[in-house]
């Protein structure tokens, strides 16, 4: 049943998606120019993603890696990653690599504000427990981007950054996604995108605040 929460959140979406892809014009054409300058592959990655209600979809980004990079390696991606071409580390430095999500936004697969959509190996990984985040949509951002905002340089240097993800970032990842499935209201959302803002822009104070407003235990999602 559509509630005035969905239908307030949509057309948050569709606003700021369209008018983040008009202004964010010029940007993505750059970007695209450099990622074709640079090697000749695809500007565009479809990275195959597990949706609202387990329903698969394929999730749009600027490509940071070389062509065919899932074969030579796992989902997890250090700063250090030799997968990474030079474009693609500036791509990410600056979150630009994100920017073509906003049409999956425009499209309905996925949400400014939810739990990052997951690959379908750890989506089958998933306790029953942890399967409710697959109740809301997925999103750009939530309340795990922000903490994990540095989620490449907290595995770089591990000589394997799948499991160093599992120990370091899975399990908080999935606690706040949770925390956001029980408690996603709009003004939460708006809380979210504004401190996703401070936080790419290096505004001081938000990992503080953070510490102050999120759960430290387990939620009853």
């Amino acid at each position: 049943m559509t509630t005035g929460y969905d239908r307030a959140k949509r057309i948050l979406d569709v606003t700021v998606a369209a008018a983040v892809l008009m202004a964010g014009a010029p940007v993505a054409a750059f970007c695209a120019w450099r990622i074709k300058r640079e090697d000749g592959g695809p500007i565009l990655y479809r990275g195959e993603r597990v949706g609202l209600g387990g329903r698969p979809f394929k999730m749009l980004k600027f490509r940071s890696m070389v062509v065919d990079a899932a074969r030579l390696g796992g989902p997890s991606t250090a700063d250090d990653d030799p997968r990474l071409t030079l474009t693609g580390r500036m791509l990410r430095r600056w979150k630009l690599d994100e920017l073509p999500q906003f049409l999956n936004v425009l499209g309905g697969s996925m949400s400014l504000v939810g739990p990052r959509p997951q690959v379908p190996s750890d989506v089958a990984r998933y306790t029953e427990r942890e399967r409710r985040l697959l109740e809301v949509k997925p999103g750009i951002t939530d309340w795990a981007s922000i903490v994990f905002r540095d989620e490449g340089g907290i595995l770089a240097g591990h000589g394997d950054p799948d499991l160093a993800y599992d120990l370091l970032i899975r399990p908080r990842k999935i606690e706040l996604g949770l925390a956001y499935v029980a408690d996603h209201r709009l003004r939460v959302d708006l809380e979210i995108l504004v401190l996703t803002v401070l936080a790419v822009l290096g505004v001081r104070g938000v990992d503080e605040y953070l510490l102050r407003v999120l759960p430290t235990e387990p939620v009853n999602a």
